[in-house]
């Protein structure tokens, strides 16, 4: 077959985590694989040996290629002459920063979930990193690979909203309403305890999400922060219900909500922009549609499909035929495999690539987290966010 700049074969993705059973690993997987241009060779999928075996047999990995340690992964697979191009890292928050620093010290590319690490230092060591190795670092904030989320993105960059003005942007679950890390459910218990998640519960999980979507949309990023982090199920050692008051560049005003308790809530991701001509609003849970809305209520409904021209978008199905969650990671992992392949052949990336998120933005998003964690822990001041 002939991939993305005319390069005969598939990249060759390996992959940290993701066992059998893992949720997130298996996400990354079906995504690379949508759009034909990564096959998966090698992984170090548990810490235990037959956990790692079983997961590299049902994966139809080669028995050579599954490895139990990620630092042995990272030797070998630098050493191969069919060696990864890129590794995928899905594994819980606290290995993030040690699993990437193996594999840029080795020479691949990266290809991380997010939060990028644990703390700011961390995540500074890792841009360190990739800048001296000539390593690309990519952070799977998913959400910015909407079609709709990228079309918002350009009617602000042209624009259309006027001079923007606030942003409210809210992220609702309900999942960790009842204390289920002590029913010995994998995903509360490791995303619930600060030694494998950090410090920071539902603000470093969802709350991420949440604050990285304004900022993509917007192009502006919190240059202040007014935290309140709650804790509201009782027992539990992390926040689980966040709110914020936010000061971004220019003056503009926002606010950031986020819950894993909120009852009766699914994935609720929601974004609103107000400028001084228009509006925009994405909701997560309707992710074909964007509403933009003038001064004076009038309203059009955006559909992906009905691309206007001069607009680049990247297309899977009609319109009509609704795309979501895993379409959205298909398209970083697009994106990442475009960057790579142009490094590859000695030219620039193209500028369809341009949206994906890198670990700049990762750096970024740790500086939030660290600015809120210091605003609630000093009673809800305002407090500046490092390097905004």
């Amino acid at each position: 077959m002939n991939g993305i700049l005319g390069t005969p074969r598939r990249l060759r993705l390996g992959m940290v985590g993701g066992g059998a059973g893992a949720f997130i690993g298996n996400v990354h997987r079906i995504a690379a694989r949508l759009d034909d241009e990564w096959e998966l060779v090698a992984g170090a999928l548990s810490a235990d040996a037959e956990r790692a075996r079983s997961s590299a047999e049902m994966l139809r990995l080669d028995a050579d290629r599954s490895y139990t340690d990620y630092a042995e992964m990272a030797r070998r697979e630098a050493r191969r002459t069919d060696g990864i191009d890129a590794v995928a890292i899905v594994t819980p928050n606290h290995l993030h920063a040690p699993v990437a620093m193996a594999f840029l010290d080795a020479g691949i590319d990266v290809i991380c979930d997010k939060p990028l690490a644990l703390t700011l230092a961390e995540g500074r060591s890792l841009a360190a990193a990739a800048r001296a190795n000539g390593r690309f670092f990519a952070v799977t904030y998913n959400y910015s690979g909407y079609p709709m989320v990228r079309r918002a993105r350009a009617l602000v960059r042209a624009g259309r909203l006027g001079a923007l003005r606030a942003i409210q942007v809210e992220y609702a679950q309900d999942w960790l309403s009842a204390p289920i890390e002590a029913t010995g459910q994998k995903q509360a218990a490791w995303r619930t305890d600060p030694a494998l998640a950090g410090n920071a519960g539902c603000l470093g999980d969802i709350g991420t999400h949440a604050y990285h979507l304004a900022c993509f949309v917007t192009g502006l990023t919190a240059r202040a922060v007014c935290a309140e982090l709650s804790t509201l199920v009782p027992g539990r050692q992390i926040d689980d219900h966040v709110q914020a008051m936010l000061r971004f560049d220019h003056g503009v005003r926002g606010t950031l909500w986020a819950s894993q308790v909120a009852s009766g809530a699914a994935n609720g991701l929601r974004l609103r922009v107000h400028g001084d001509r228009a509006s925009l609003e994405f909701d997560q849970q309707r992710p074909d549609e964007l509403l933009l809305r003038d001064q004076g209520g009038d309203e059009t409904r955006l559909r992906r499909g009905r691309t206007p021209a001069g607009v680049t978008e990247h297309l899977r199905l009609p319109g009509g035929h609704p795309e979501g969650f895993i379409e959205a990671f298909a398209q970083l992992y697009r994106d990442a495999a475009l960057v790579i392949r142009a490094r590859h052949a000695g030219q620039e990336a193209p500028a369809e690539a341009a949206d994906l998120s890198t670990v700049a933005d990762g750096v970024h998003g740790l500086a939030f987290v660290a600015a809120a964690l210091r605003s609630a822990a000093e009673g809800g001041g305002w407090t500046a966010v490092e390097g905004a």
